[in-house]
């Protein structure tokens, strides 16, 4: 890794320029809603890559009602008798919608080819529907970024014992994530294999180097803005109306409803 990726990226400039690149991301939420845009993101990488703390930060500003995360379960007896890719495709956005993967229809590609979920059938159908599928989904209109979270094995480890250790991050910490640790080398050579496939120039891969998590967050946030063609809309005025003359309503006691406890009181 190159000296500047080693060194870690300061708290004051990161937390500087994500508020500046999360005002980028709420106009590009405007002109999405606006002008009726429909994208979609996907974030794939190793467990504890970083992908669900950048898409906390993508989100934190945006309106939840336009920027949805999707992160799906594990499919029901009756979706695996479905076509693939049928439960992501109820999952695609509308005009005016942002939609985020967290973990996609790459599952099939990566944890189910390792692990030995899926069958070689329907693995390969897979790699050779799924540049289709997203061909597809581009000549409709949707505009689709595909991000892959890169992490080392050592700061993967490192990350799994702070989440073993630490109680509030510890139900982050799956039996599967363990099993990744065993299986480092498979999750490689399938994800070398799913990027000769899908890495395509309709929808190509973009990499994101995250032993660092800030430089991961700010850079990922970065090229998004970048790939996208938005320009700030005029949000329309509001004048907030003067506040009628009181009217004779008084608010009922006190007693006769139940309020929640001042636990700052026992505090100060």
């Amino acid at each position: 890794m190159a000296e500047e990726q080693r060194q870690r990226f300061g708290k004051k400039a990161y937390e500087r320029e994500l508020l500046r690149l999360q005002q980028e991301l709420v106009k590009l939420q405007e002109w999405v809603r606006v002008e009726g845009a429909r994208v979609v993101v996907i974030f794939e990488g190793r467990d504890a890559a970083g992908k669900g703390g950048a898409i906390k930060r993508v989100t934190e500003y945006l309106n939840p009602r336009i920027a949805r995360v999707v992160a799906l379960p594990t499919p029901t007896e009756r979706q695996k008798t479905q076509w693939y890719f049928q439960r992501y495709v109820e999952q695609l956005p509308a005009a005016g919608e942002i939609v985020l993967f967290d973990r996609s229809w790459y599952n099939r590609a990566g944890v189910e080819r390792v692990m030995g979920f899926c069958t070689d059938e329907e693995y390969w159908q897979f790699l050779r529907q799924c540049p289709t599928f997203e061909r597809m989904l581009i000549e409709s209109g949707i505009l689709l970024r595909k991000y892959w979270f890169s992490v080392s094995d050592t700061e993967q480890e490192r990350r799994f014992r702070d989440r073993l250790e630490d109680p509030m991050k510890r139900w982050k910490l799956s039996p599967m994530d363990v099993e990744s640790i065993r299986h480092w080398e498979d999750y490689s050579r399938a994800k070398d294999e799913m990027f000769v496939y899908t890495d395509t120039p309709d929808s190509p891969w973009h990499v994101v180097e995250s032993d660092d998590k800030r430089r991961a967050r700010i850079n990922m946030i970065a090229h998004l803005l970048s790939t996208v063609a938005y320009h700030e809309i005029s949000p329309p005025k509001i004048d907030l109306p003067p506040r009628p003359a009181p009217r004779g309503y008084q608010r009922p006691p006190r007693d006769l409803q139940k309020y929640v406890p001042d636990r700052t009181a026992t505090l100060e």
